[in-house]
C-alpha cells in the first residue's frame, strides 16, 4: 500500500506520528487501569463535543461512526471518529474531487512509514472527560494537517 505523497509530506512536517504517539501513551490502558472503560455512550454529548470545537458533526449509522468533513478548495476533509468499548478510532477522510488520497486508521500511517510492526494502540477513556481531551487533540492534530496540506498542495 502506497502512501500518497502530499500526505506523507504533511505528516512529516507536523510531526504526527510522535504526536500520535503521545496521545496514544497519555491515553493507554495501562494509564487508565484502574477505571472503568466507557462502553455506553450518549451520542448527543459526542456530537456536542464536535460541534463545540467548530464542526458539523454527523453520524453513520450504518457503520456506527461520527464524522464531519469540509469543502476547501478542491479537497474534502474529514475525521472519522469510532468509538468503541472505551477506545478512539481516528481515520482521514482527504478526497481530491473524487479521489481519495486519505483515508485509513491514524494507527496504519506508524506502520506505512516507520514498519509493518510499528503498532500506536488507540486512546482508551473511561469518562466523558478523558474523551473531550482525546477529540481536542485530535483536532488539533487534524487541523494541523489539513493547513500543511493545502500549503503543500499549493505550491505543486
Amino acid at each position: 500500500m502506497e502512501l500518497n505523497l502530499i500526505v506523507k509530506q504533511v505528516l512529516l512536517d507536523i510531526d504526527f506520528i510522535n504526536r500520535y504517539e503521545a496521545l496514544s501513551k497519555e491515553y493507554s490502558p495501562e494509564k487508565l487501569r484502574n477505571k472503568t472503560p466507557l462502553k455506553y455512550l450518549d451520542g448527543e454529548l459526542v456530537m456536542d463535543m464536535i460541534s463545540e470545537a467548530g464542526y458539523i458533526p454527523g453520524f453513520d449509522p450504518k457503520e456506527k461512526f461520527f464524522k464531519f468533513y469540509e469543502k476547501i478548495e478542491d479537497y474534502r476533509f474529514g475525521l472519522h471518529i469510532v468509538l468503541y468499548n472505551g477506545t478512539v478510532e481516528l481515520i482521514w477522510a482527504v478526497k481530491d474531487k473524487e479521489k481519495s488520497i486519505a483515508g485509513m486508521p491514524w494507527g496504519i500511517y506508524s506502520r506505512l512509514m516507520i514498519g509493518p510492526d510499528y503498532r500506536i494502540k488507540m486512546p482508551n477513556f473511561s469518562d466523558y472527560d478523558e474523551l473531550e481531551d482525546i477529540l481536542k487533540t485530535a483536532f488539533t492534530i487534524y487541523e494541523d494537517f489539513k493547513q500543511v496540506f493545502l500549503e503543500i498542495a499549493e505550491q505543486k
